[in-house]
């Protein structure tokens, strides 16, 4: 006599868990619309695709966490996802924007998109890019900030490659970068200038990327403040200890 097979039956907190990797995965769908803008060479929109995919990276982990995703979904690895759709719209669409574009000239652009999708591919490798305060060590390959910047600001092809060049560098060296919401110094600071950037960057969006002069600058100078802050902490490792709670 055969015994009965016993089903599985999927409890809340599962569904709730598997939803949230549903709302990762869905990062691929807005992906692919900015990959279909880009080829199309819709900047405008393939960037507003890939701010929304920013907004549900952003989003998504702090969720997981509070559902206790890791526990509840043992199987499912919800980082391996994310580090799938991150490279695609962190690196690969934003490497494929500067090609298309002919940005910097024909040449320094298909250049410049050759080194940014193999050193970003080598850093998503690296399993301690995370320091104990939660900054990056390395540049962490955001290339759709760095792109998107570049774009608005327009400081010329060789000014561009230099940007390049030294984030590509410095992906490889041991300097912190910050995480804005998961560092605890100074996040009250640091988490104001990063929505003044998304501001910004909404505001040239709405200008069809042809932004006025002040929105240029300020979208230039809290990008700046973002790329090297991390830095600055890092040498002073006492600043804003008072000023953030433990």
């Amino acid at each position: 006599m055969k015994k009965p097979v016993l089903k599985k039956k999927v409890t809340a907190p599962q569904a709730k868990a598997f939803s949230v990797h549903l709302l990762t995965a869905s990062g691929s769908f807005l992906a692919f619309l900015s990959l279909v803008a880009a080829s199309e060479e819709r900047w405008t929109a393939m960037f507003w695709w890939l701010g929304l995919a920013l907004f549900v990276d952003g989003i998504d982990g702090p969720i997981a966490r509070k559902l206790e995703v890791k526990e509840v979904l043992p199987t499912w690895s919800g980082d391996m996802l994310d580090n799938i759709i991150d490279y695609v719209t962190y690196v690969l669409i934003p490497a494929f924007a500067l090609y298309q574009s002919g940005f910097m000239g024909e040449g320094l652009s298909f250049l410049s998109a050759a080194i940014i999708v193999v050193t970003s591919a080598i850093y998503y490798a690296d399993t301690g890019m995370k320091t104990r305060e939660n900054f990056f060590k390395g540049f962490p390959v955001v290339w759709n900030m760095v792109v998107f910047t570049l774009f608005v600001t327009q400081p010329g092809e060789y000014v561009s490659f230099a940007v390049v060049i030294i984030a590509a560098i410095l992906t490889f060296l041991p300097i912190h970068f910050l995480h804005p919401v998961r560092v605890k110094r100074l996040r009250t600071l640091n988490l104001a200038i990063f929505l003044l950037w998304c501001i910004l960057g909404i505001v040239a969006l709405l200008q069809n990327l042809e932004a006025e002069r002040i929105v240029r600058f300020g979208l230039g100078a809290t990008g700046l403040y973002l790329f090297a802050v991390g830095a600055v902490m890092q040498w002073l490792p006492k600043l804003g200890d008072r000023s953030e709670g433990a």
